[in-house]
């Protein structure tokens, strides 16, 4: 096995024995003890022939071949009964193949269904300890991660509770939160994150997309844009056999493809918001444009730089985060093209000469969509601002169609005159959710609202 191939799989198979009568079970374990018992060949084959027509084999998994590098992240796709979550268990090693091989190098943690690995009679605490252990860590290398294990699952008193009583919410939440600490070169994740809530999903998001600049990943997941997005690669699975191996973005446009030519003549029906105040298609105009006009020469600009998302001095906090409609009521969830005022407000305690308050909205992968700063219209606000101030920022925008789903909203409070490594004094992950219930056909992350669409059809007369 090269050294560069991490995970390979060849001709896997899984067969799973199913009895027509009770009775039958009893023959097959007859029939194969007695098989092993005697002496004669002749007698021995006729005997395993029985053992084996006792019982209908069905396959699970047949024929599947998959070689996964170091540093890639693969995605599994299908529908249910596919056979996803058989290959991944078998890739864990939690699943004995019936035929074929399975070898992998390095550490392997993996998120499968809510409560593998955890024993539901011991506390969060222990399962952590034994989890742990089970992925190759001792005692004293646990006790030094446990603060962070903890931090991170953020479940608060129930790490002391028996497992029993945690909702799946919250085994996910301790589950992810070991495999992220246990120093793993592989990860293997089972569409587990769809339970989380929506906070926990972005923190998960986070931690992937940094794992992924060194680690290797296999995820499954019924969703084509979080292949798309996560992946390098895809496997389109179906009826237990790979149907294709490529790259994400094409593999994912054929399954989809398959799919709908499938389901082509059902009826589908989609839930239709209620919009708020949507805006007319009147000429729209950015004030900040004043100001780029008035600039001589080269064009300085201010962007945050996720680079330094952790840092924080303290010279600043953001202290409330509201998104309101036209109305001025509180924005839960949108339709598209709704009049929208984010309103962030921040509290300063040294004195700041550049204030700069800006924000972005991501989507349920952490993906950013769009966001925007103060900076070009700082100077309206009067200069610098000194401790024991309170500075409030309001984008007004009209808000984009969102595919159906949930967003999270980023913000952050800087001092653009600072050096660039100690600009970002305040900056919130996940500080405000909205759902997203769209009802469009438009393609894309980001639907623009239309002015007009319109369809003109031209009959041709031949004499």
């Amino acid at each position: 096995m090269s050294s560069d191939v991490i995970i390979r799989v060849a001709d896997l198979g899984k067969g799973f024995r199913s009895y027509e009568h009770p009775a039958d079970r009893l023959k097959q374990t007859l029939y194969a003890l007695a098989a092993r018992l005697t002496p004669f060949k002749t007698l021995k084959r006729r005997l395993s022939l029985r053992a084996i027509e006792c019982a209908r084999v069905f396959w699970a998994l047949r024929h599947v071949d998959l070689e996964v590098r170091r540093g890639e992240t693969v995605g599994i796709i299908g529908r249910n009964g596919s056979g996803k979550s058989t290959l991944l268990q078998m890739v864990c090693g939690t699943l004995a193949p019936t035929e074929g091989t399975v070898v992998t190098q390095g550490r392997v943690a993996a998120l499968l269904e809510l409560g593998s690995g955890f024993d539901v009679e011991f506390t969060g605490r222990e399962n952590v300890y034994m989890n742990g252990q089970l992925h190759g860590l001792t005692k004293e290398q646990i006790d030094e991660r446990f603060d962070r294990i903890a931090e991170f699952a953020d479940i608060g008193d129930f790490l002391d509770q028996p497992v029993k009583t945690y909702s799946s919410g919250m085994f996910v939440r301790l589950a992810f939160a070991v495999i992220a600490h246990v120093d793993a070169d592989v990860l293997i994740i089972d569409e587990a994150l769809a339970v989380g809530d929506a906070f926990f999903t972005q923190k998960c998001m986070r931690f992937l997309r940094k794992f992924m600049q060194t680690g290797t990943v296999l995820f499954v997941s019924h969703d084509s844009s979080a292949i798309r997005s996560l992946c390098t690669r895809a496997m389109w699975m179906d009826h237990g056999q790979v149907i294709e191996i490529g790259e994400a973005k094409e593999v994912c446009n054929r399954y989809l493809e398959a799919y709908y030519e499938e389901h082509q003549g059902k009826s589908r029906s989609s839930a239709t918001a209620e919009k708020t105040e949507v805006l007319a298609a009147t000429e729209r105009r950015d004030r900040r444009d004043q100001y780029r006009t008035q600039v001589n020469g080269a064009v300085r600009n201010f962007v945050f730089d996720p680079e330094h998302s952790h840092s924080g001095s303290g010279a600043a906090t953001i202290e409330r985060v509201e998104m309101l409609k036209g109305d001025g009521s509180t924005l839960l969830w949108i339709a598209g093209q709704e009049n929208v005022v984010l309103k962030v407000t921040a509290r300063v305690f040294e004195t700041l000469e550049e204030p700069v308050l800006g924000f972005t909205i991501k989507d349920k992968l952490g993906r950013p969509l769009f966001g925007d700063t103060t900076f070009w219209v700082a100077r309206d606000s009067g200069g610098g601002v000194t401790t024991g101030d309170r500075i409030v920022a309001e984008f007004a925008f009209a808000m984009p169609i969102l595919l159906p789903g949930d967003y999270a909203v980023d913000v952050a409070i800087a001092d653009a005159a600072r050096p660039r490594d100690a600009q970002v004094l305040h900056w919130q992950h996940d500080v405000y959710l909205f759902k997203s219930d769209a009802a469009t056909s438009s393609t894309g992350l980001i639907g623009m609202p239309m002015h007009e669409i319109s369809l003109e059809v031209v009959h041709l007369h031949t004499s």
